[in-house]
């Protein structure tokens, strides 16, 4: 066994005897370790946390107005009263829709307009949604009050109900009064913050009925957006290419976009950068290997006749091999251990730091990080051993006797 070797006791002797320079060695493992580990697990607590932000509207598909390829997501700055046919989906566009994904899961409308708001001094913009009274309740959960029950009422997202100080009973003034008339209406419930979203952005808009949004900027019969939940994830492909091929056979006339086509390019942009980011910390392993094979040859340069010796007396050249691989082993092995301790702890702090919570921080795609770059640390050090350990094994017995 390992722990009764006569080499490896020699091995311990050595790195024992000539310990700071081994500790320095084995600093140099530790600093790469912790870069590595820690850097790789902000990153995957990064994607972690973003893909999970994005798994609800994955399932999620958006039909615009075609605006000759740069027809995109509302997102709250579309069009809405007052667009002619060719800006707007129409209701028999809409049914057609609804035919097509009755199957898969279901479709609804959003209207949608950017304009002037008053809230007693207080003058802004905001994003005004209009929303069947139903699909309302379906799709947006209040956190305080409750749903608009006429078109007078509606509800707001929290972020502007914090900026405006906005609360249950609190009137808007909705419209530009240079330009026209304004209307009134009343906040009755404040919902919960929704963050980043595809289909609606309503953590900074107004929601009300679809009478309310109709009766301030037209429009009947026409909407800025369809917003389709497919139930299975495996059809999304398929309810798109339905979509595309019934409403733009004769001509462009909507666009689709597929929402997990954007959680795939934001995790692959985040995992790219990790990587990236990593191997800049990497560089940090490649000057610990420069050390190592500085310490191992100035071992093996002091301890050229302790060999001749040990040859002499009939040691064979791969136990002098084994010897010196020992010690590059020994100090890969424990400024990895050291290091991947060190790495939890400040890879705990950095995920809280920069994400604010360390909820997948355990998680088996963060946490593999921490033995991933132990072994390529260990690994760098004995492979960096490898030729001062050769050198050793091939010196002459005669010659290694006679050195000074």
């Amino acid at each position: 066994m390992i722990g009764n070797d006569i080499i490896f006791a020699l091995s311990v002797r050595s790195v024992r005897l000539h310990f700071l320079r081994s500790v320095l060695a084995a600093l140099g493992i530790v600093i790469g370790v912790v870069a590595i580990a820690s850097i790789g697990m902000m990153g995957a607590n990064m994607t972690l946390s973003v893909t999970e932000q994005l798994s609800d509207m994955a399932n999620k598909l958006t039909v615009t107005p075609y605006r000759g390829g740069g027809g995109g997501m509302m997102g709250g700055f579309g069009g809405g009263g007052g667009s002619s046919d060719d800006d707007a989906i129409t209701e028999k566009e809409f049914k057609t829709i609804q035919r097509i994904v009755t199957k898969y899961g279901t479709a609804y409308t959003v209207r949608s307009e950017s304009d002037k708001i008053e809230v007693g001094s207080d003058e802004g913009r905001a994003t005004i949604y209009g929303l069947d009274t139903e699909t309302m309740r379906e799709i947006l959960t209040v956190e305080t009050g409750e749903y608009p029950k006429s078109t007078t009422s509606v509800v707001v997202g929290p972020t502007l109900a914090e900026r405006l100080d906005l609360k249950i009973g609190s009137k808007i003034k909705i419209g530009d009064p240079d330009k026209g008339s304004t209307t009134t209406v009343r906040v009755v419930g404040i919902l919960e913050e929704r963050g980043m979203s595809m289909d609606l952005s309503t953590d900074m808009a107004i929601i009300g009925s679809d009478k309310l949004f109709v009766g301030i900027y037209g429009g009947e019969g026409e909407y800025d957006q369809v917003n389709v939940v497919v139930s299975d994830l495996n059809n999304i492909e398929t309810v798109k290419t339905a979509i595309e091929n019934e409403l733009n056979r004769k001509e462009d006339t909507v666009t689709v976009q597929d929402s997990s086509r954007m959680m795939e390019s934001i995790t692959s942009t985040v995992s790219t950068m990790t990587t990236f980011v990593m191997a800049i910390a990497g560089i940090s392993l490649l000057v610990a290997a420069v050390s190592i094979f500085n310490v191992m040859m100035m071992s093996v340069n002091e301890r050229v006749r302790e060999i001749g010796i040990l040859r002499s007396i009939g040691t064979q050249r791969a136990e002098i091999l084994r010897m010196f691989i020992y010690e590059a082993a020994i100090i890969g092995i424990v400024g990895a251990i050291i290091g991947a301790i060190v790495s939890i702890v400040i890879g705990y702090v950095i995920v809280v730091g920069m994400i604010g919570s360390a909820e997948y921080f355990f998680a088996p795609g963060s946490i593999v990080y921490v033995p991933m770059a132990m072994t390529v640390g260990a690994g760098i050090c004995i492979a960096t051993g490898i030729y001062p350990a050769w050198r050793a094994s091939n010196l002459d017995p005669i010659e290694a006797l006679q050195n000074e």
